[in-house]
């Protein structure tokens, strides 16, 4: 018989990652389940990056759990300047072997680069798994954020490929018990993802939306999916803080979203 306390007990129970931006974890039952790979769909603006650089900084600063960050649209020096306005020094975490940027970007166009890793074949996925595992024995990961997702689309084109080779990457990241976030860019709001499978191959999908209302623009929050948990089913607004994002938990966008 059916005991929905037992199965409330049990899902309470389960390992949680939490992701320590303010407001989001009570969304999902105290973080994401840990060895998962998860989604964080959303248009230009939203924060998608921000989101998922917060989730490194404080899987270091405040639960003591390494990360691996990998660049497709930035390059690391880019990154690295853009954080300090939140007063992160991903500088300082490289140096101390908490943190690892591979550079993914340079020379996907054509710069050339001194960081000390280096996607020197771009989307190559077995190359950069193979990259990412050498950085894992090396400074114990626990988290990692590829940024993004859409860039290997792009190069790849078809649907079937891009399915295939994120499937190969959110397996190898569980695999090595990583738990990862990867960004996917849409290019309007009726959108989830840009090719339509990206969230087939996640465990959990995070949209952030930031839409116009009237001569204001709402930034919202939903989980679309977290499988094996429960989670949050509306829309809650969130801000871009000096501090990183924070979400309003308790509040919701449903009066002014439409």
């Amino acid at each position: 018989m059916f005991d929905k306390d037992q199965v409330e007990k049990q899902i309470n129970r389960l390992d949680r990652v939490p992701t320590g931006i303010s407001g989001f974890d009570e969304l999902c039952g105290g973080g994401l389940l840990r060895n998962r790979t998860y989604l964080v769909s959303g248009t230009a603006g939203a924060g998608k990056t921000i989101f998922g650089l917060q989730y490194l900084y404080n899987g270091i600063t405040k639960y003591n759990e390494n990360g691996i960050y990998i660049a497709t649209e930035e390059t690391p020096e880019q990154v690295r300047e853009n954080v300090k306005q939140f007063g992160w020094d991903f500088k300082a975490l490289e140096n101390e072997g908490r943190l690892a940027i591979v550079d993914a970007c340079s020379t996907k166009i054509g710069l050339p680069t001194q960081e000390k890793y280096v996607d020197v074949r771009p989307f190559d996925m077995r190359s950069l798994l193979d990259q990412i595992i050498a950085i894992q024995e090396d400074n114990g990961a626990k988290r990692a954020f590829l940024d993004g997702s859409t860039s290997i689309g792009f190069y790849l084109q078809e649907p079937l490929k891009i399915r295939i080779e994120l499937l190969r990457l959110s397996t190898t990241l569980e695999m090595l018990n990583l738990t990862s976030l990867m960004t996917c860019e849409i290019i309007n709001e009726n959108m989830i993802t840009r090719f339509g499978v990206e969230d087939f191959v996640t465990e959990g999908t995070i949209l952030m939306s930031y839409k116009r209302k009237e001569s204001i623009r709402v930034r919202g929050i939903e989980i679309i999916k977290m499988r094996g948990t429960s989670h949050s089913q509306n829309i809650h607004p969130y801000e871009i803080t000096s501090s990183g994002i924070v979400v309003h938990q308790h509040e919701e966008v449903y009066s002014t979203w439409k």
